[in-house]
C-alpha cells in the first residue's frame, strides 16, 4: 500500500467523517432555527440585494456550476461501484450534516472578505488565516497550505476527471476522438475564463437551471419505468449501509469497523466531491456577492446541497441501482451512468446524457478555473490589475493544458490525489469553522441584515 493510499485510508476515510460528524452536528443542533423556519429563511433569501457587481443569485448558479458537474454522475456511479449501494446512504448522511458546515462557511466567509488591489477577496484561505491572529504567520501559512491544496484538487477533481467523464462518455457513444472532446473544453475555458469571474459567473447562471431541469426530468422519465422496484431499492441502501458498517474487512469490529467501511469512505468522499459540503471552497463563488445579509447567503449554500446530493445524486443513483439491481458490471463510473440510463430508456437516452455531461462538465471546469486562480492569487499576491490579468492568463492556460491531459485518461493516482486534497481541505476547514463557531452563530443570531454590516461591501469600497 502507497503512503498515499495509506493517508487516504486514514484522513478521508476516518478522521473526515468524524469531523463532519462533529462538527457539523454541533452546528445543526446550535443553529436549528434555520432549519426549523425554512419559510422565514426562504424568505430573507429572495429578498432584493444590493445590485451592482455579482448579484447573491449569480454567486449561487456559479457556485452550483462547481458542485452540479459529473460527480452527479461519475462520483456516484464511483461510490456504488466501490461502496456498494450502502454508499448511497453515507452521501445522504454526510450531506445531511454537513449542510449546516456549507451555511457556516459562506457566513464566515463573507464576515471575513477585503478589498485587495481594487479586487473583492473572500474565501476559506482569509477567515482561516484571521483565525490565527495572536500567530499571524502560522494563520497565513496555513492560508497558503489550504490555498495549494485547492490547486492541487483544482487540476484534478475540477478539470481531469470532469474532462475523463466527458471524453470518455463522447468517445463511447459518440465516437467523438478523446482529443476533440478535450480541445473544445479547453477552448472553452480560455475563451470564458479571460472574461473573468464575471463572464464565469454570467455563463454559469444560464447553464446551470437548464441542465438541472433536464437531468431531472430525464432521471424522472427512466425511474418511471420501474417505478414498482423503488421501495425495494430504498431499502436496499439503507441495509447494506448499516450491514456494511460492521462488517468491514479492514477493521476488527464495532467502532473500528464502522469507520473503516468501504461503504462510508466512498459515500462520504463521492459526496464531498458532489457537493463540496465542508471543504471550504464554494465560500469562494458566494464571497463575491454584493449582500449585507450573511444568513440569507449561506442559505443558498443549504439549498446547493439539497439540489446537489439529495436530488441529483439521489436520482442518478436509483437510476443505476433500478438498472442492474445487485449485479453493477464493473464499468468505468462514466460509462456504469450512461449504460443505466440506456438499459431503462435506450440509445437515445445515452447520445441525450452526452450532450448533458458536456453541459455539465463546462460548467464546472469553469467554476474550478476561477477557483483556481483565487488560490493562486492568495498564494502569488498581485498589487495591480494589470498583474492580475497576466497571471490570471498564465493559469487558464496551463489549466486548459490539464484539460487536454484530462481528456486521455484519469488514472487511480488522479482519484487518490483528489481524495488526499478535498480530505485535508476539510479537515482544515471544518477545525477553523469550529474554532469561529461563537462568531458564526453571533452573526445568525443578528436581528436585522444592516446589522452584520460585511467588511469591503460599502459603496465607498474601491
Amino acid at each position: 500500500m502507497s503512503v498515499l493510499s495509506w493517508y487516504n485510508r486514514l484522513v478521508p476515510g476516518v478522521l473526515v467523517p468524524l469531523c463532519l460528524a462533529l462538527v457539523g452536528g454541533y452546528f445543526t443542533v446550535r443553529l436549528r432555527d434555520l432549519w426549523l423556519h425554512p419559510v422565514r429563511l426562504w424568505r430573507r433569501m429572495m429578498t432584493p440585494q444590493r445590485t451592482g457587481g455579482i448579484s447573491p443569485r449569480r454567486a449561487l448558479s456559479l457556485a452550483l456550476a462547481g458542485v452540479l458537474g459529473v460527480g452527479n454522475l461519475v462520483g456516484v456511479a464511483g461510490a456504488i461501484s466501490y461502496g456498494g449501494a450502502g454508499a448511497v446512504l453515507w452521501m445522504w448522511v454526510s450531506a445531511t450534516v454537513a449542510m449546516m458546515l456549507k451555511y457556516a462557511e459562506i457566513v464566515l466567509a463573507l464576515h471575513h472578505r477585503r478589498w485587495e488591489s481594487g479586487t473583492l477577496r473572500g474565501s476559506a484561505m482569509y477567515y482561516i488565516e484571521d483565525g490565527c491572529r495572536r500567530h499571524p504567520r502560522a494563520g497565513k501559512a496555513v492560508g497558503a497550505l489550504f490555498a495549494a491544496l485547492c490547486l492541487i484538487d483544482a487540476v484534478c477533481m475540477g478539470c481531469m476527471i470532469q474532462v475523463n467523464a466527458v471524453s470518455t462518455a463522447w468517445h463511447s457513444r459518440l465516437s467523438v476522438p478523446l482529443w476533440v472532446t478535450g480541445l473544445l473544453l479547453a477552448v472553452g475555458v480560455l475563451w470564458v475564463g479571460l472574461r473573468g469571474a464575471d463572464g464565469v459567473s454570467a455563463v454559469t447562471e444560464r447553464i446551470v437551471p437548464l441542465m438541472t431541469v433536464g437531468f431531472c426530468l430525464l432521471s424522472l422519465l427512466a425511474i418511471g419505468r420501474r417505478a414498482g422496484q423503488v421501495p425495494g431499492v430504498l431499502a436496499r441502501i439503507v441495509s447494506e449501509g448499516l450491514r456494511g458498517a460492521n462488517t468491514a474487512e479492514a477493521a476488527a469490529a464495532g467502532v473500528s469497523g464502522f469507520l473503516f467501511s468501504r461503504a462510508l469512505r466512498y459515500g462520504t468522499m463521492r459526496g464531498l466531491l458532489s457537493n463540496e459540503a465542508g471543504c471550504g471552497t464554494s465560500p469562494m463563488a458566494h464571497a463575491d456577492a454584493h449582500t449585507t445579509d450573511a444568513v440569507a447567503q449561506g442559505g443558498m449554500g443549504i439549498v446547493e446541497v439539497l439540489v446537489d446530493t439529495h436530488l441529483l445524486c439521489t436520482m442518478t443513483a436509483l437510476v443505476i441501482l433500478l438498472a442492474f439491481g445487485g449485479a453493477v458490471p464493473a464499468l468505468p463510473p462514466m460509462l456504469l451512468t450512461v449504460a443505466a440510463f440506456e438499459q431503462l430508456l435506450g440509445r437515445w437516452a445515452g447520445v441525450f446524457l452526452c450532450v448533458a455531461v458536456l453541459f455539465f462538465g463546462l460548467a464546472t471546469v469553469l467554476c474550478w478555473s476561477d477557483y483556481m486562480r483565487r488560490a493562486a492569487a492568495y498564494l502569488f499576491p498581485f498589487r495591480t490589475r494589470a498583474e492580475a490579468g497576466v497571471r490570471g492568463g498564465v493559469c487558464l492556460l496551463l489549466y486548459a493544458l490539464f484539460c487536454l491531459l484530462g481528456a486521455y485518461g484519469a488514472p487511480a493516482a488522479v482519484w487518490e490525489l483528489s481524495d488526499f486534497a478535498i480530505g485535508s481541505m476539510t479537515v482544515i476547514n471544518v477545525l477553523f469553522l469550529w474554532k469561529g463557531r461563537r462568531e458564526i452563530i453571533a452573526l445568525t443570531a443578528s436581528p436585522s441584515p444592516n446589522a452584520r454590516r460585511i467588511p469591503g461591501d460599502d459603496k465607498s469600497a474601491p
